[in-house]
């Protein structure tokens, strides 16, 4: 099979230094010692995501993390002793800010003894062993440091701390010296340092820290790592000058561990009732038809909103909604996607910069486009080869010529050449794979009589018959799930790589989505109708246009949400996921393509 040499990996530019705030929280040192590449989502990016390790963390603080209290002046700490709680100091001199859960004053053995206080802090979990005795985990350690250097530079004296561990209800004394300053003063300048420079550390190899963080999904540190070791085996690295007298075998490449859901336990709300108001009562979404409470939805299980023609929502909805990072996703009655609300999520400028950098690089921008574009075909010929009552033997060959011809493409136009050929070959056989076909004989009044199931080549801007109606309607719900993941990674979703910048086109949504058009949109228009999901009476057709009834849209949105959870196999990982969950997998694939920590991008291909 003709394939095209591999594009070097993009190399990211000199970053320089990023505006951060002048006082890193003491969490966030905990978070550089744990785990650099955690500090840099949660820190550099401002990522972060819940899980229920967080969620107990959350309720053993509340306790503590009451309204802000106060410290008596180092020169008042009077000899009955203090205990202060939710205690927030800061130093100007090492750039630092503390939140301290407890402040507790320590008796002197003497009376002329100097007044001292310790600050406490509460974690979950269970302390480290060390030598038979319970002992505070390093990235706590450094954290109570911080506290500890924090009051020292705003002139108490402190020189221990105490860890208190929910899980086991044992505190942990920390004595603060010498030591223990420096270590954690050379913590805060690699983190500065980090930060500074804006590259993403690499993952952690095989590490079990990576099971219970929050951020696994977003991280993805055993997939990146099997990558980057497959690679291997497929470019040959340059340290290799010169081949082996007797080769090795091939080594089995090693399982992925599957450290993120199958599915997203969220989901989307579609409302496409005309008239209908949108607005809120506490955590509870109402949907109301005049007075009329029509649905009501928590926030909570909410993945985003969309709104399908004359739906109005109040702006109290809409800041909750952003406040929440639940996009708001905006439709034509007749489903042509106009745009997003979103809150301000992400801050991961430098992800666009290596994005747009990359796009402007037409060595690589190709060498991406023909890999969607071979993954698109390739998709497609499957598809065929599944669906099809009989796949005729020429176009399942034409197919496979057209995906090898993509990878060798030498230019962004004989590409667009050979996905238009490849889509014509397609086009003219997807009406074998509907089983339904034929007039609509129980079409409702006023729909033309001509209008049928039946298939013969794709047209759109407006849709002439059913068929193309849903896959236009499917590709529009498409490239608006895709736009929403672009978005929510830092992604600009209007600057593409295959497909050019245009106005109000999201061009990187629409490069993501060619390899999935086949595999979700149109399976899910065949699934529909081969199913009889949706009948004739779900059409009308006006003015020479095909379009869906509002009945026949709440059956496509379920045809269209049963494929998004579908579970399918990813054959780079060997695991399942939703084909939902997917499209943000390929989307973080893309960011780490062009971060440079995976050599070439994984287009996902069903086998």
């Amino acid at each position: 099979m003709a394939t095209a040499a591999p594009a070097p990996a993009p190399t990211p530019g000199a970053p320089g230094k990023k505006a951060l705030p002048d006082l890193l929280p003491a969490r966030m040192l905990n978070e550089f010692v744990y785990c650099p590449r955690l500090f840099f989502y949660e820190w550099v990016e401002g990522v972060f995501r819940g899980n229920t390790d967080t969620a107990e963390g959350a309720a053993v603080h509340s306790r503590v993390d009451t309204e802000p209290g106060a410290l008596p002046p180092p020169s008042k700490l009077d000899e009955a002793g203090i205990r202060a709680r939710s205690i927030e100091l800061s130093s100007d001199r090492l750039g630092l800010i503390a939140k301290m859960d407890l402040v507790e004053s320590i008796p002197g053995e003497e009376p002329a003894d100097p007044a001292r206080i310790r600050p406490v802090d509460y974690k979950r979990g269970r302390p480290m062993e060390q030598d038979g005795l319970p002992a505070a985990w390093p990235a706590d350690r450094v954290q109570v440091a911080v506290q500890a250097l924090v009051l020292r530079d705003n002139g108490y004296a402190c020189d221990e701390a105490v860890i208190y561990y929910a899980a086991t209800k044992q505190r942990v004394r920390v004595p603060v010296d010498a030591a223990l300053e420096s270590e954690t003063l050379a913590a805060l300048a690699a983190a500065r340092q980090l930060a500074a420079t804006g590259e993403i550390p690499p993952p952690l190899d095989d590490s079990p820290k990576c099971p219970r963080c929050s951020l696994v999904g977003i991280c993805l540190p055993d997939e990146t790592n099997a990558l980057r070791d497959r690679e291997l085996t497929v470019f040959a690295p340059e340290r290799t000058r010169q081949l082996p007298l007797f080769p090795a075998a091939p080594a089995e490449p090693q399982p992925v561990r599957q450290l993120v859901s199958s599915r997203d336990e969220l989901r989307p709300l579609y409302l496409n009732s005309q008239g209908l108001r949108i607005g809120k009562s506490g955590a509870v979404v109402t949907a109301k038809d005049k007075d009329t409470t029509v649905q009501e939805v928590r926030l909570g299980e909410l993945s985003q909103i969309n709104l399908l023609g004359n739906v109005q929502i109040s702006t109290q909805a809409v800041q909750s909604f952003c406040s929440a990072e639940i996009p708001i996703c905006y439709f034509s009655q007749g489903g042509w996607f106009y745009g997003i609300t979103h809150g301000l999520s992400s801050r991961n400028v430098m992800l666009r910069r290596r994005q747009f950098r990359a796009a402007d690089n037409e060595a690589l921008a190709l060498d991406l486009a023909r890999t969607l574009i071979a993954g698109k075909i390739r998709n497609q010929r499957t598809l065929l080869l599944r669906n099809h009552l009989e796949p005729p033997a020429d176009a399942l060959a034409r197919l496979k010529y057209f995906a090898e011809s993509a990878l060798a493409a030498e230019s962004q136009e004989s590409l667009l050449g050979i996905e238009g050929s490849a889509a014509r070959v397609y086009f003219q056989n997807f009406a074998g794979m509907l089983k339904q076909t034929g007039d609509l004989e129980d079409a409702p009044a006023g729909s033309a009589p001509s209008l049928a199931f039946d298939f013969t080549t794709r047209n759109r801007r407006p849709p002439r018959d059913p068929i193309n109606a849903l896959l236009s309607f499917a590709y529009s719900l498409l490239v608006k799930d895709l736009t929403v993941v672009c978005q929510a990674l830092g992604f600009d979703a209007y600057w593409g790589f295959y497909h050019q910048p245009r106005f109000s086109r999201p061009a990187l949504a629409l490069d993501l989505m060619e390899p999935f058009r086949p595999l979700i949109a149109d399976s899910v228009v065949l699934n529909a109708v081969n199913t009889r999901m949706l009948t004739p009476a779900d059409f009308v057709q006006s003015a020479g246009a095909a379009a869906l009834t509002p009945k026949g849209r709440k059956a496509f949105y379920r045809a269209y949400e049963l494929r998004m959870d579908t579970l399918v196999t990813h054959p780079e990982l060997d695991y399942r996921v939703s084909y939902r969950r997917m499209l943000e997998i390929q989307a973080r694939f893309l960011a780490r393509y062009l971060e440079g920590e995976i050599r070439a991008y994984p287009v996902f291909v069903t086998r």
